[in-house]
């Protein structure tokens, strides 16, 4: 009978995709444990976190993408009112408004809701008008990606607000939106940041972080400390790096954010240059096998939803690793799988629960 059940569950799970993530996740134990200080409770949280995120990745699996579809509304919805909830009476922490408490929950972060709500709304929108997708239903698209972009860059999060706006981006493009667009939409986002920075609409903080990519030492005590720490961390790891629970600049606390956005400097530092592009080569193998499924896929909303999940994967550790290293601002984006963060592991595992559901549901089609 356990057996029986345990067949069924596993059914519908992608073994490669699975052991990828697992790969990743390990890995991302290990490093939390070093930038933890050997902190065992900090590294149990986590893997607690991990393991409610599998429970719910086997759940999404074992469902259709007819069935999960069916969410798209709701949970967009539900976004969309947990957002007004945080502007509303939000809790502030380290001056921004991104928390909301909720009774019997917790605290969450509603913003990571719409890094799978936005996709899931705008591939449940184009499969119910494939054969007849125009200039309206892109139209239509683009509202839906644009209110819940604007609640969070209101609170400010800048990071996730264009994660979300990436993620909509993908879909549309995977739809078919014409290149005129977008060539014409990129020439008006970046007229639209340099108004946004000529007329001080840019919080401070955010300025600094755009001029510290130029030259970190302007403010090597405050917005470029990130940045040339971690440089530091990442160089001084060489080849091979000094191994594992070895890190100066980790364990002499000279590194901010350790076990969240600037892991990877943990982790260039402990497993130096060989270290990264394995696990490189890991992202890549995963980001792969996201597009494989998506290439098989039966429905447009299943071509939609795994080539924006696989974009999505991509630009979080594109966005990571840039920052960390100094080539991008410093927005706030985790190392997917590896960083500490309950709320963005569940929401990369949901991801690839949907990402297994897409793989494995597939319908016999006459021949």
């Amino acid at each position: 009978m356990i057996q029986q059940l345990w067949n069924k569950l596993t059914d519908h799970i992608d073994p490669v995709l699975f052991a990828l993530v697992t790969l990743i996740t390990v890995l991302g134990l290990m490093v939390l444990y070093s930038a933890a200080n050997e902190a065992m409770g900090r590294v149990v949280g986590q893997s607690q976190k991990v393991m409610v995120a599998v429970v719910v990745m086997f759940v999404l699996a074992n469902l259709s993408p007819t069935f999960i579809a069916r969410f798209a509304v709701p949970l967009y919805l539900i976004g969309i009112v947990l957002l007004l909830g945080v502007a509303i009476g939000g809790e502030v922490i380290k001056g921004a408004r991104r928390w909301l408490k909720l009774p019997l929950i917790g605290n969450i972060q509603p913003s990571e809701i719409m890094k799978i709500a936005v996709p899931l709304i705008l591939a449940w929108y184009f499969d119910k008008h494939e054969g007849a997708i125009n200039w309206k239903n892109f139209l239509v698209a683009g509202l839906l990606v644009a209110i819940p972009f604007a609640l969070i860059v209101r609170q400010p999060d800048l990071g996730t607000a264009l994660l979300v706006g990436a993620c909509g981006f993908y879909i549309l493009y995977l739809a078919g939106l014409d290149w005129r667009i977008i060539v014409g939409g990129g020439l008006i986002a970046a007229i639209s940041f340099a108004a946004a920075w000529e007329f001080n609409w840019l919080h401070d903080y955010q300025k600094e972080r755009v001029m510290t990519v130029f030259n970190p030492s302007l403010d090597a005590q405050d917005a470029g400390w990130h940045t040339i720490q971690a440089a530091i961390a990442i160089g001084s790891g060489g080849l091979i790096g000094k191994g594992w629970l070895s890190g100066t600049q980790t364990h002499l606390e000279f590194l901010p954010e350790k076990h969240t956005d600037f892991i990877v400097a943990v982790y260039g530092e402990e497993f130096g240059l060989i270290g990264v592009l394995v696990l490189l080569v890991i992202y890549v193998l995963l980001i792969g096998r996201c597009m494989l499924i998506a290439m098989r896929a039966q429905t447009l909303f299943g071509r939609l939803i795994a080539g924006t999940f696989g974009l999505m994967f991509f630009t979080y550790t594109f966005v990571n690793i840039g920052m960390v290293t100094g080539m991008l601002p410093v927005v706030g984006v985790p190392l997917p799988f590896v960083s500490f963060g309950g709320t963005a592991m569940m929401t990369l595992f949901i991801a690839v629960g949907m990402l297994m559901s897409i793989a494995t549901h597939r319908k016999l089609l006459a021949t």
